[in-house]
């Protein structure tokens, strides 16, 4: 098939290069020409594990096609996917300028009949939205469909090219027809593709990251009920898990979740409720519960310190909101360090991958930034780990014992063994672990 992706940020670069995997001729457009430029010689705006090697293969092949040429890209494709950003507004809506925008110009520039998807994360309603503008523009017949993106970040390749399930919102069954035969080499082990209207679609998405959203932020109220009363939440983890209905998956406790879909999608949930009179009373919590947890070590810390940081120096072992993504966003690293600044504390920190983001959100006038993560440690009162990358799992703890000034481990992320860690002769603080 024909294909064109507008945006080619996290969600358009991902769906443009596992398209052109499976056969389709596919365009990317966008408007940034530097950003366009750097793709036609292979230098991707964004780390994520193996699309470096698939954008590649694809340009090289031809399948692959980067231009900031709209008329172009409309014309030449039938089925374009819409996956510019939505980024929050002061409210916690989603802002629909960018995906409205794209839908003016899509009419526009149209020459024939078009399959519309939106990709972009976008509230009930939007499909609705993107057809009105499309036909201000356009006499040409066309369809909207919501086909919303279930990507981790850090294994985004893989979800794409094996997804759980594939969601197709559209009141057309020819439509339908179209979108399952361009997703049946993804589904070829049986993971179903569920076709359901637009609204439900939209909904869907946002209700399924709410969820998961919602057992992190359980989970964290629990250990932090263990610091309380004295109990472990590594059992009470493993307590909960073995139970089938409730699963191992997202109920590791720490300091709560960031990134450009949690904290964003619930509350555009939220939002969307209020414009319906109708209070969403559990992710409000849910929201307020992850805000707090994401300063969960300072009072551990300053505990340790009796009361006071000013004039100290703290190693944070990294930026990145999660492993295997060089995304900051909303990234409790970032609030840690700002908290420790206001303090009166001075921070260095690593990452393995997140270097350059951190240096392009001027975190570097901040703090300081080492390459490498026991260079980081020098001179440091304490260590603070933010992101459970594998590069920290197994570290040489004495190395880190002779590098800091004091040693206390302030681990966010519950990767290392309590015990052993006090044996060796550090203070150790994880979140809720006995």
């Amino acid at each position: 098939m024909k294909l064109t992706v507008i945006g080619t940020g996290y969600v358009g670069l991902v769906a443009g290069a596992c398209f052109a995997e499976s056969g389709n001729t596919v365009i990317c457009m966008d408007k940034d020409k530097a950003k366009i430029d750097l793709l036609k010689k292979g230098v991707l705006p964004i780390y994520e594990p193996g699309l470096d090697h698939l954008v590649e293969r694809n340009q090289k092949n031809g399948r692959l096609i980067f231009t900031t040429d709209m008329e172009e890209a409309v014309q030449k494709s039938d089925i374009l996917f819409i996956a510019v950003g939505t980024p929050p507004d002061e409210d916690g809506s989603a802002d629909l300028s960018h995906v409205l925008a794209v839908a003016r110009a899509i009419g526009q520039h149209m020459n024939g009949y078009k399959i519309v998807v939106t990709k972009s994360t976008v509230p009930v309603g939007t499909a609705d939205k993107v057809k009105a503008e499309i036909e201000k523009q356009t006499s040409y017949p066309f369809d909207v469909v919501s086909n919303p993106e279930f990507l981790k970040e850090g294994a985004a390749v893989d979800d794409f090219m094996y997804p759980d399930r594939v969601i197709i919102g559209t009141s057309s069954p020819e439509v339908a027809e179209v979108m399952k035969e361009l997703y049946s080499p993804f589904v070829r082990t049986g993971n179903p593709i569920i076709i359901m209207d637009e609204r439900s679609a939209e909904l869907t998405k946002y209700a399924a990251n709410s969820i998961l959203a919602t057992k992190i932020s359980f989970m964290n109220e629990i250990a932090n009920l263990c610091d309380l009363v004295g109990a472990d939440v590594e059992l009470v983890r493993r307590g909960i898990g073995s139970d089938k209905r409730i699963g191992y998956s997202f109920i590791f406790p720490g300091i709560g979740f960031g990134g450009s879909c949690f904290p964003k999608d619930i509350r555009a949930l939220i939002h969307t409720g209020k414009e319906y009179d109708y209070r969403m009373r559990i992710l409000e919590a849910v929201n307020e519960v992850n805000e707090r947890q994401k300063l969960t070590l300072i009072p551990k810390i300053l505990q340790h310190f009796n009361g006071s940081v000013e004039g100290r120096t703290f190693a944070l072992w990294g930026l990145s909101f999660k492993p295997k993504t060089d995304d900051m966003r909303e990234a409790p690293s970032v609030v840690i360090i700002r908290k420790l600044r206001e303090l009166g504390a001075k921070v260095h920190a690593h990452d393995p991958v997140a270097m350059n983001e951190a240096r392009r959100l001027g975190l570097d006038k901040e703090i300081e930034l080492f390459e490498n993560n026991y260079e980081a440690l020098k001179g440091a009162d304490g260590l603070i780990i933010a992101t459970e990358w594998l590069d920290y799992r197994e570290p040489d703890f004495e190395l880190i014992k002779q590098n800091l000034r004091t040693p206390a481990i302030f681990d966010g992320r519950n990767i290392y063994n309590p015990a052993k860690v006090k044996a060796m002769g550090f203070a150790y603080y994880g979140i809720g672990r006995r």
